[in-house]
């Protein structure tokens, strides 16, 4: 059918792909190849927001104070599984300074990730059982404290072993009690190929439950004016956060604006509205007052998401020359109360070629809060068990690691046969390893003492991170020729105000100092979607600069008619508008700065408008990576400490390379937590966390810092999409842990099978090599 407006298009959102109806972009730009000469995009611009946020003026939702506002508190579960036989909040509210409480049956079908809101039957410890407002958060806190709370606990499982069990507790009110039904996805003969392969080697992992332990807690604060409902939020997605709340309230989209203006991280958890949302919004109507509810520390490490907890058993199949036959993955993931499947296993289907695949997950729940996404979410478990197997396969060949991974490079997406929009992995195998010295052997003049020993690892990256749409934006120049970019994404601390200025800067041919981001408000701006799965430049950037081009056309015939020069023969350059190819705009060529043509255009404004298109038919977008790490290790304490860590990323093209590097350090040192520190802990015979506090929870400090080398191979997907930029954000967390651990065996001879990599596990598993 010709002149089609509307198209189907499929976007890969943190490993789960989604087709999506979409409006056909008005015009395409011409794409910006490698070869295409660029003055503001690339360069390191300052952060637009770095004033603000060194002097203490940004404005986070934990700052936000409305006139007369109350603040809440909740009452949470004191055991893991059970019921509430009574609840007694009138000690809360003869409390100095209470003001309103908030009961299970003015909040009755409202529903979060955990489940029902404020629900009797328990299904967690920490689960939210009621909430308090009053004057002073100090006043809330003690109100909640005075409840009285009489439960009847139940047997509970707070792990997918003891929930896998015959006789289990019942973990959840509807549908299979225990486990979603086992998930198997497979190609080619797995078991002819084991059976006829030169070499097998098998392995069991085993990956922590991780907590988000963002600085800025979820949190909401919410004003209600008649029938319109306004809430500030600390949130990954203004416009899913506005949907979840109309909906749990019975609105109009046209009566709920959610503000976003700076926030204190996310990783994941933060994609729509949470339990203090619903509660400051529910308080809120009742109070007729504003009301703030933002989680304390441990409500945030109980309730707000994490990491699922993972089992799983490797086994991969080789000819003599290293070549992948078959590869096998059977896991069980702890789900918590909830959530949605992150699969470990995905990665065993793309990142290799391999005739043979087949994987098993059984998605387990567990007296746990939910699972939510977490910065690469499947992946960086999945990694860990994928790529310490490839180091176990190298060792049982005699082969060095990397060339082992060259040999089974994948030239295509192996596991929906198509091609990649580009790949530039080998190049990351060979840059990575050149500034990492992977071929020289390491130096061990700084050791201390014998009983430190030093070894280097790596690991393979890829991720689905080509962006998608629906994204809008609106690009407009004002009277004194500056101009704002106008699209409802969220910063969430990456620089997405800095980066699409940038974008528009170069798109438009402006000074970039002339030009502002304005983000953050569902009431005022475009729709995008969530900030999540390295989704954000790649799918908003497009609708950017198309908005960005669109003004500039409008801005030129504006010119044109103003220098009696015809606009084809015009281009705007650093807040100018001349003749191509003149030297500079204070050459004797015409010429008008972007001032002087709107000024002459008075209160006519030049609005530009832009969206993302569809993917391109049959195309993986990925981004990919390598990783080396070198480790000493003191196999006395089991101590290891990371000594540096080289990173090489295919992102496609880079547009602000010191944001884009600080994003790959900050995925790095996450990745760290990840391999040497963190873990939730949980008694389990109470069912209670041990470490709910950033006191017992560790996580890196500047302490833990290794030197990082961490750059991008050149490059720009245009096949992905016109501005040849691909998502980053997530990819750098992927292989560290595996890096690590493959470094840590490389140095005492013993393989890591569990994370963290505590000196007791370093212990342990030396003894197990003796």
């Amino acid at each position: 059918m010709a002149n089609k407006r509307f198209v189907a298009t499929k976007v890969e959102v943190e490993g789960r792909e989604e087709t999506r109806i979409v409006e056909l972009p008005e015009f395409e730009p011409a794409p910006w190849t490698a070869d295409v000469p660029m003055d503001v995009v690339g360069q390191c611009v300052p952060r637009m927001d770095a004033l603000e946020k060194v002097t203490g003026l940004a404005t986070f939702t934990t700052d936000v104070k409305r006139p007369g506002m109350l603040y809440a508190a909740i009452v949470r579960s004191p055991i893991a599984n059970g019921r509430v036989k009574s609840l007694d909040l009138a000690p809360s509210l003869a409390m100095p300074g209470a003001r309103a409480v908030l009961l299970r049956e003015e909040v009755d079908g409202l529903r979060y990730d955990s489940g029902q809101l404020f629900d009797h039957v328990i299904r967690f410890a920490g689960q939210p059982l009621a909430a308090v407002a009053a004057e002073s958060q100090e006043a809330a806190n003690r109100a909640a404290l005075a409840a009285i709370v009489q439960v009847e606990a139940d047997a509970h499982a707070v792990t997918s072993r003891a929930a896998l069990r015959q006789n289990a507790p019942k973990i959840r009110s509807h549908g299979n009690t225990s486990k979603h039904s086992p998930r198997v996805h497979a190609r080619g003969d797995v078991d002819a190929a084991m059976a006829q392969a030169d070499v097998v080697i098998r392995r069991e992992f085993r990956t922590p439950c991780a907590l988000h332990t963002a600085m800025e807690p979820h949190g909401a604060v919410a004003e209600w004016r008649g029938d319109m409902l306004t809430v500030w939020e600390s949130t990954q997605g203004i416009f899913n956060t506005r949907s979840d709340l109309a909906e749990a309230f019975g609105l109009k989209l046209t009566q709920v604006r959610v503000i976003k203006e700076h926030m204190g991280g996310g990783f994941g958890a933060k994609n729509g509205a949470h339990a203090s949302t619903y509660i400051a919004a529910a308080l809120a109507r009742k109070t007729g007052l504003p009301v703030r509810c933002v989680l304390d520390r441990e409500g945030e490490q109980v309730d707000s998401g994490n990491r699922s907890s993972t089992t799983q058993r490797v086994a991969l199949a080789a000819r003599r020359d290293g070549t992948l036959t078959a590869i096998i993955m059977e896991s069980e993931i702890a789900m918590g109360v909830g959530g949605w499947f992150a699969s470990p296993a995905k990665i065993c289907h793309e990142l290799y070629s391999c005739p043979n695949v087949r994987t098993t997950e059984v998605f387990v729940y567990t007296n746990t809060g939910a699972m939510a996404s977490f910065r690469a979410p499947g992946h960086v478990e999945g990694a860990f068990g994928l790529e310490c197997s490839m180091d176990a396969l190298a060792r049982e060949l005699r082969m060095d690691p990397l060339d082992l991974r060259m040999r089974n490079y994948a030239s295509h997406d192996q596991e929906k046969d198509r091609r990649y929009s580009d790949k530039r992995l080998d190049e990351c195998y060979r840059q990575g390893a050149q500034r990492f010295g992977w071929k020289s052997p390491l130096s061990t003049s700084s050791a201390r003492s014998a009983r430190l020993r030093r070894g280097k690892g790596m690991a393979s990256i890829s991720w689905g991170a080509g962006g998608g749409p629906p994204s809008y934006a609106t690009v407009r120049v004002n009277q004194d020729g500056t101009a704002e970019v106008l699209t409802g994404s969220q910063d969430l601390g990456t620089g997405a105000r800095t980066v699409f200025a940038q974008i528009a800067a170069e798109a438009l041919g402006a000074d970039i100092n002339h030009v502002r981001t304005i983000l953050g408000d569902t009431e005022r701006l475009p729709y995008t979607g969530n900030s999540w799965g390295s989704q954000t430049t790649a799918s908003v950037g497009p609708a950017v600069r198309m908005a960005a081009e669109d003004a500039k056309t409008r801005l030129l015939e504006a010119a044109a008619q103003i220098l009696r020069i015809p606009a084809e023969q015009l281009e705007a350059r650093e807040s100018f508008v001349r003749m191509k190819g003149a030297a500079d705009p204070t050459s004797q060529t015409p010429s008008l700065s972007f001032q002087q043509i709107t000024e002459k255009l008075g209160d006519v404004m030049i609005i530009g408008q832009g969206s993302r298109g569809p993917n391109p038919d049959k195309t993986a977008l990925f981004a990919f990576g390598a990783q080396f790490a070198e480790v000493e290790v003191d196999v006395e304490t089991g101590h290891v400490r990371v000594i540096r860590l080289v990173a090489a990323h295919d992102s496609g093209r880079i547009i602000n390379p010191r944001l884009a590097e600080s994003q790959l350090e900050g995925g790095m040192l996450q990745g760290l937590g990840f391999a040497l520190f963190e873990e939730r802990v949980l008694d389990e015979s109470l069912g209670l966390p041990l470490n709910p506090t950033m006191h017992d929870y560790k996580i890196p400090t500047m302490s833990d810092l290794p030197t990082i080398e961490a750059f991008f191979v050149p490059g720009s997907d245009t096949v992905a999409n016109h501005t040849g930029a691909k998502g980053l954000a997530e990819p750098p967390i992927i292989g560290i842990a595996p890096a690590i651990a493959n470094a840590v065996a490389d140095a005492i001879g013993a393989e890591i099978l569990e994370l963290p990599i505590t000196p007791w596990r370093v212990l342990a598993a030396l003894e197990r090599s003796r």
